[in-house]
Parts: structure tokens; sequence; C-alpha cells
């Protein structure tokens, strides 16, 4: 067994978790990729060559895992992207805030087509960089800037949609 890969892995379980959320839009579900993501990498016969390259190969093992059951379902999965916002929530100054820009955010993503919400996952949520996203996804590090330009215009438009006012144009109607 691979120490500093199980170390990668545990001290990355919440990065994971929260790609698998953001592809399977259900908390259950995204436990399931998760866990078998962490088995089928700590039962692979070869690994990465070092901690520096663990990242990506967990991202793709476990959206490989979400592929795989998307396909065998044969049908989109579940979008009700409010699951388990309130576990979130620590309470004190400005939580409020927090906790409805979480809401706000999850109901616009899981919106989204899983294309959109693979990609905002990958950069915007996990911080990968173009070229760290396109090798998880096996594509030019171009198509990866024109695919997220695109989920985050379509994210702005279904977040517009849901009457939420942007916070440039809160603040100038404040004047």
């Amino acid at each position: 067994m691979d120490q500093p890969l199980r170390d990668w892995i545990e001290g990355n379980l919440d990065r994971l978790y929260g790609f698998a959320f953001a592809l399977s839009q259900d908390s259950d579900q995204a436990r399931e990729l998760v866990q078998e993501s962490v088995m089928h990498a700590l039962s692979a016969a070869r690994w990465p060559d070092g901690p520096d390259t663990y990242r990506a190969w967990m991202f793709r093992i476990l959206r490989n895992a979400f592929v795989d059951r998307y396909r065998k379902a044969g049908r989109e999965l579940s979008l009700d992207g409010t699951e388990d916002v309130a576990d979130e929530w620590s309470g004190g100054s400005g939580s409020e805030r927090k906790m409805i820009d979480i809401i706000t955010v999850r109901i616009a993503v899981g919106r989204l087509s899983i294309d959109h919400r693979e990609i905002i996952a990958l950069i915007d949520f996990a911080g990968f960089s173009y070229g760290q996203a396109a090798d998880v996804l096996g594509v030019a590090e171009g198509t990866v800037m024109s695919r997220i330009a695109r989920a985050r215009k379509a994210l702005l438009k279904t977040m517009a949609e849901d009457n939420v006012t942007p916070l440039a144009r809160s603040r100038r109607t404040r004047r």
C-alpha cells in the first residue's frame, strides 16, 4: 500500500466529495462515488509517481466512476441541488447570507447540464488550472477554456432567471 497516496486521500476527502456532489447533486451518491473511487485507487496495480500527480489521477477516477453510473442509469441523475446545505451553516455573523449564497449556487449549479457542472466543479470548486482540468477530462486546454466560459455564462443566466440580483446591480440600486 502506498502511504503517501493514503495520506493524500485522507487530506482531500472533502474536495473529492465536493466534486462528486457537484456532478451527482446527491449527497448519498457523492459519498458512494468517493468511496468507490478511493477503493479503486488503493487497489490499483500502479499509482502515479508522487503526491503532485495524485490529484488529477484521483479526480479522473472519480469522474470516470460518475460517468459509468450515469451511463448505466441511462437517464439524468437527480438535480435537486438543495441537499445538505444546512450542514455547511456554522452560525455566527453573516452566516445567513452565506447560507443563502450556498443554496443559491447549489440550486443554480444543479440546473446546469452535467458537462457544465463538471467543468465548474473542476475549475471553480476544486481549483484546478485549465491545464490540470484538461488532463482530467482528456481534452485540449483551449477546450477547457471554452467550456468554462460557456458554463459560467449558463450559471449566471440560471441565477438571473431565478430572480437573483447580481451583487454589482444590487449595490447600484441602493444608492
